[in-house]
């Protein structure tokens, strides 16, 4: 049973697992907040793996508080040895009367066993409580648990004719600064930036992270089929890059290795880079989201195989005319019955631009 104040002290909870957005890949976003009656007597945010979780950061504050108190936590306590020790021992040993969880670690190793855990101890556990929001934000973990892959976001900047460059392939640069500041901020929080050897070779973009402050620099994922790519690219220069390609030629991989760039030859049956495999690989690499900024052909092309998860489209107060370029090739559509639709999640102002933010809609 949900208590008056569960609401607000969980909310209190995911502000501070907030705080990790950038840094704990490949763990979740936690946070941990501890209560007797009105008042917060200990508090803790997950900040890197391998560190002290939320739930023990939180006890050790509160101390001797700690027994018979109320534990808000966005995600279930772990309950299995990983780098540190399972946190459903740590409240259990503190004696604490209550646990609010937000919502169920998907991870297999810990799913309903922490929370089972705690009840067999005698410590009472109630579970949903902003459970919507606790999953959007590890939305990316949620889906390499359920899944076995990272959850792909695409970034298109479109006028509001929904073009993302002139008939000659001209788009630099089409959105505000504001704008520009937020897709900065996706790619922190991101643990891979996907792009193609189009976008490559057109832009020469860094792809990394610079408008706002990170200790961590996500991975630069390039699909290059044919290894067309020049390795003088701006791209080459981050210390983590992954080149996806259907050459197998040794050669020609051999002197991006020698860059310190990693190669991944995943080939399929039309010698294009298969992306389901991809997809699988990451989620073994432990990806939790892939940020995707390139054209056309790449964003389609990752439609079609289903792994499409999200889509933002800033869209800038100007027109770019009937010969500008898609943003998305979805063939010969002959009926509306047919054609892709989606879900709008988020439609928000940002300086003169406009971001929304949808999901494929799945189903009827």
């Amino acid at each position: 049973m949900f208590q008056e104040k569960d609401e607000s002290w969980m909310a209190r909870a995911l502000q501070l697992a907030e705080r990790g957005l950038f840094s704990t890949t490949p763990n979740p976003r936690v946070g941990c907040v501890i209560t007797q009656g009105d008042s917060i007597v200990g508090e803790g945010w997950h900040k890197v793996a391998g560190a002290e979780h939320a739930e023990v950061l939180a006890l050790k504050e509160a101390g001797g508080n700690a027994r018979g108190a109320t534990v808000y936590i966005n995600m279930e306590p772990c309950s299995h040895m990983g780098r540190t020790g399972p946190c459903v021992d740590e409240l259990i040993k503190a004696q604490v009367g209550r646990v609010v969880c937000a919502m169920e670690d998907p991870n297999p190793l810990v799913k309903g066993r922490g929370i089972q855990r705690l009840k067999e101890s005698g410590i009472k556990v109630s579970v949903g409580v902003l459970e919507d929001t606790a999953v959007e934000l590890n939305i990316g973990f949620v889906n390499r648990m359920n899944c076995g892959r990272p959850w792909f976001r695409i970034k298109v900047a479109a006028g509001l004719d929904g073009k993302t460059a002139l008939e000659n392939g001209e788009s630099k640069w089409i959105t505000g600064d504001k704008s520009r500041d937020d897709v900065h901020t996706w790619r922190a929080r991101s643990c891979g930036i996907l792009t193609g050897i189009g976008t490559l070779s057109a832009d020469n973009p860094q792809l990394n992270v610079r408008r706002v402050k990170t200790d961590r620099q996500p991975v630069v994922l390039i699909t290059d089929s044919n290894l067309k790519a020049l390795t003088t690219s701006k791209v080459f220069n981050n210390d983590k890059v992954l080149l996806i390609t259907a050459n197998e030629d040794t050669g020609q991989i051999k002197k991006f290795e020698d860059k310190g760039v990693d190669v991944l030859s995943l080939p399929n049956q039309f010698g294009k880079v298969d992306l389901q495999a991809l997809a699988k690989e990451l989620g073994k690499r432990q990806f939790n989201e892939v940020l995707t900024e390139a054209g056309c052909n790449l964003h389609s092309a990752l439609l079609r195989e289903g792994i499409f998860d999200e889509i933002i489209v800033y869209y800038a107060p100007i027109a770019m005319g009937i010969g500008g370029r898609g943003m998305l090739n979805i063939g010969d559509v002959a009926t509306m019955e047919d054609v892709p639709r989606f879900v709008i999640k988020e439609v928000t102002t940002i300086g003169p631009d406009i971001r929304v933010r949808a999901f494929p809609k799945q189903g009827d």
